[in-house]
């Protein structure tokens, strides 16, 4: 009997196996540090006390990972449709050019309590948009939602270079970004929930947006788990044969399982253009959207799992900065290939160890092969 076929209790699946890639790939990264003559145990204390040594950079680590959930969990939906959508970078791109125009046209007027729920609709709406049209050729014409949507991301990004070098910048300045916006257009920090631990949360943009992307966790697993539309979602995904036979729409559910899909991507923007920066900027999205697809997959598409992920790689892009400026030796291009390796182990690998695990616990349980 072939080990794909076996199914592994949960905690096996969900738990252990992912830590055993992660084990692989920190063990690796770690002859990689000591090949270039630095001691890996060092590294990994340093890695950990910059990401989790002190209030602040807990705060930079959980702005990360607040990016890294919304762009994961854009990720996750598409999956469980049976789509595998990498136009979360372009998506959440766009989503900023959205709550943007809400924080500029709002934030004279009302407190940032009042233009939040409308950012958030506006960055959602902008970035469904955008997952608008690779959904319907995927649905209506059969072209390939990676292909369509890879290439949204270049369109996306010139498209957003310009309105910002010549609509959307400031009459004067050089640099490519919107105004400044006011308090009315800025999500507040976090720190409150930093001093609850007895520290500070220094110069950390951790902010709102934090609890917006819990809130969305909440929701996508009601979603996905919970009702007509995420039943039919993860038959398509499972069976695209069979769920048509039953009589699920095909285009429909392949058009609001990327919308919806788009729309998470999409208000990843409010954690750095409204939460961080409090302006439009160039390159705001900085490589959350591929990095989400690393974190659903180490998740295993359900939203706790997102959520461990995404700290995980929270502490590695800060815990990493801070490598780096500790040991001059492991620069910033070593750290992406410990992210790389992760990702790899985590992504392309993630099912290495199953064939071994499966013979393992069918050895525990009695039963045959």
């Amino acid at each position: 009997m072939s080990t794909a076929s076996v199914r592994l209790p949960n905690w096996i699946t969900y738990g252990l196996m992912p830590v055993l890639n992660l084990l692989v790939a920190f063990l690796i990264s770690g002859l990689v540090v000591w090949l270039i003559g630095e001691d890996p145990i060092e590294a990994l204390k340093l890695l950990l006390q910059g990401a989790l040594g002190s209030g602040e950079g807990i705060g930079f680590t959980l702005f990360y990972a607040t990016s890294f959930i919304f762009t994961g969990l854009s990720v996750a939906v598409a999956i469980h449709a049976g789509l595998f959508n990498i136009g979360s970078e372009g998506q959440a791109y766009f989503g900023g050019l959205g709550c943007a125009l809400v924080a500029l046209s709002l934030d004279r007027y009302v407190p940032w309590y009042v233009t939040m729920p409308v950012a958030v609709v506006g960055a959602a709406i902008f970035g469904a948009a955008w997952a608008f049209i690779p959904a319907w050729l995927q649905a209506k014409r059969g072209s390939h939602i990676v292909i369509t949507t890879i290439m949204f991301n270049y369109i996306c990004s010139a498209l957003m270079v310009y309105l910002l070098a010549h609509i959307l910048i400031v009459p004067g300045k050089m640099a490519p970004e919107t105004r400044t916006f006011l308090e009315g257009g800025q999500l507040p920090k976090l720190g409150w929930l930093i001093e609850m631990f007895g520290s500070t949360i220094g110069a950390a943009p951790f902010n709102v947006s934090f609890l917006i992307a819990l809130v969305m966790c909440l929701l996508v697993w009601l979603l996905v788990w919970r009702t007509k539309l995420g039943y039919e979602m993860r038959t398509l995904g499972i069976s695209p044969s069979a769920a048509i036979y039953a009589g699920i729409p095909y285009a429909r559910t392949v058009i609001i399982a990327m919308l919806i899909s788009g729309g998470l991507a999409g208000m990843m923007a409010l954690n750095p253009v409204m939460g961080a920066s409090a302006r439009l900027q160039v390159e705001l999205v900085g490589g959350a959207g591929f990095v989400g697809i690393a974190v659903s997959l180490m998740g295993r598409n359900h939203p706790v799992g997102i959520i461990l992920a995404a700290i995980l790689f929270g502490i590695l892009y800060q815990g990493g900065d801070a490598l780096s400026f500790d040991m001059p030796n492991i620069t910033r291009e070593m750290i992406l290939v410990i992210q790389g390796l992760v990702i790899l182990f985590a992504g392309a690998l993630e099912y290495m160890f199953r064939p071994a695990l499966v013979r393992i616990y069918q050895k525990l349980v009695g039963t045959g092969g």
